[in-house]
C-alpha cells in the first residue's frame, strides 16, 4: 500500500504540512514512522480522512449553502475577471488549482464577481460554474 508524507499529505489535502501534523498530534489522521523515523501516512488512512474533512466542510457550510446539484466543488478567491462586450473569463485560485470559467458579461455584472472575492468553482463535464460566496 503506499505511504505519504506529512508534507505530500498537506499538498493532496491543500492545507500546511503544520495543519497535517497537528491533525496527527489530535489524532484525526493516524500517521506511523518509517525506517528514517519521518511520520508517514498510509494512503488508505489519507483517503478516508480526506472523504471525511470534504463532508465536515460541506456540512459547515449549513443552511448559508449553496444548492446546486454540480459536486466537484473549488472553494478559492477571484484573481481576474477579464470583461469583453458579451463574453467574461473569470479565473478563481482554489488552493493549488487555477480554474478559468468562461461565461457571459451580464453573469459576471449580475452577480459582482471581482478580483479579492470569494467564490466556488464547480466543474460539471467542460463546464466550470461560479457560484458567489
Amino acid at each position: 500500500m503506499r505511504s505519504y508524507t506529512i508534507g505530500r499529505a498537506a499538498r493532496l489535502l491543500g492545507v500546511s504540512s503544520d495543519t497535517v501534523r497537528r491533525w496527527a498530534d489530535a489524532g484525526r489522521i493516524p500517521t506511523r514512522r518509517d525506517d528514517a523515523g519521518k511520520r508517514i501516512i498510509d494512503g488508505s488512512a489519507l483517503a478516508a480522512f480526506s472523504v471525511a474533512l470534504a463532508a465536515e466542510a460541506h456540512s459547515a457550510e449549513g443552511d448559508e449553502g449553496t444548492y446546486t446539484t454540480a459536486r466537484n466543488a473549488f472553494p478559492g478567491i477571484i484573481t481576474a475577471v477579464k470583461l469583453g462586450d458579451v463574453a467574461a473569463q473569470v479565473e478563481v485560485q482554489a488552493g493549488p488549482h487555477r480554474l478559468v470559467s468562461l461565461l457571459t458579461r451580464e453573469a459576471v455584472e449580475e452577480l459582482g464577481l471581482a478580483v479579492g472575492m470569494e467564490a466556488v468553482a464547480r466543474v460539471k463535464a467542460t463546464n466550470v460554474h461560479i457560484d458567489r460566496v
